[in-house]
């Protein structure tokens, strides 16, 4: 497909399907930003992390284009749509991706479960600008409103001067009125994580079946956490890299090595 130049390309993405209301409201905001191309689940694919289809065929529907936004879905993952968008889809790289907007956090530990910032993820892994946005709002009919304004801020920003190689951004914002929120605080992934626990059920058949269930569990607060600024009414945004290295640790681990 050809793509105007003039303007900044924006490829978009979530894993809440590409029918749910927060994508709606991101596409709005960033078609005064650029050319908007969507590429979105069909399915909701929520909680997939980095998953990638590689057992069944990927396939791509056009859904529509009208206001110079093109909607693809996609029976695939987050990630599928990433990587879709940019070798299937696009016939030049995005100048920023977004995903979102996510219908519930993805603040804390739930960044490495969630669909939306796996997505965020895998366009940092190929030099994109990426930045993912969630709302501490699960409702399928959440009120977006108190987002637009910072999305749109923090995308502008982003565009005009980019982001650091290898870094991409985690902005969750309170489900708050927008006259509540205090503004936006960077800062540091919160240690916090989720109690798991398994309802046990028994089918028609006397098989037993379980549903995750479980309880978020906020042990670290300090104030230059995520979850402290969520707490406190301010949009937290982090920057989040791909690379996995415990750097700090290899100098004292290298020590190992004269024992193995």
């Amino acid at each position: 497909m050809m793509m105007k130049n003039k303007r900044p390309l924006i490829l978009i993405t979530n894993d809440d399907s590409v029918g749910a209301k927060g994508i709606s409201v991101l596409i709005e905001t960033m078609k005064n930003l650029g050319d908007v191309v969507v590429v979105a689940p069909e399915d909701p694919m929520s909680g997939q992390a980095h998953a990638i289809t590689v057992t069944q065929p990927l396939r791509v529907r056009k859904v529509s284009e009208e206001d110079g936004v093109s909607v693809f879905a996609v029976n695939g993952t987050p990630v599928d749509c990433v990587k879709l968008g940019i070798r299937v889809v696009l016939d030049r790289e995005p100048d920023l991706l977004v995903s979102g907007i996510n219908h519930g956090s993805n603040a804390s530990i739930n960044v490495i479960y969630s669909g939306t910032m796996a997505a965020v993820l895998e366009g940092c892994i190929s030099g994109i600008p990426s930045i993912g946005f969630s709302l501490l709002n699960v409702d399928a009919q959440a009120d977006f409103t108190a987002c637009v304004p910072f999305v749109h801020s923090i995308a502008q920003k982003t565009l005009q001067d980019s982001l650091p190689n290898g870094v991409c951004l985690n902005v969750n914002i309170p489900d708050l009125h927008t006259s509540e929120i205090k503004g936006v605080k960077f800062c540091r992934q919160s240690k916090s994580k989720w109690i798991e626990l398994f309802d046990e059920r028994v089918d028609p058949h006397g098989k037993r079946y379980y549903w995750l269930t479980g309880s978020f569990e906020q042990d670290d607060l300090c104030e230059d956490t995520d979850q402290y600024a969520l707490n406190e009414g301010y949009v937290s945004v982090v920057p989040v890299q791909y690379d996995f290295t415990a750097h700090d640790k290899l100098a004292m681990l290298n020590e190992w090595e004269k024992e193995l």
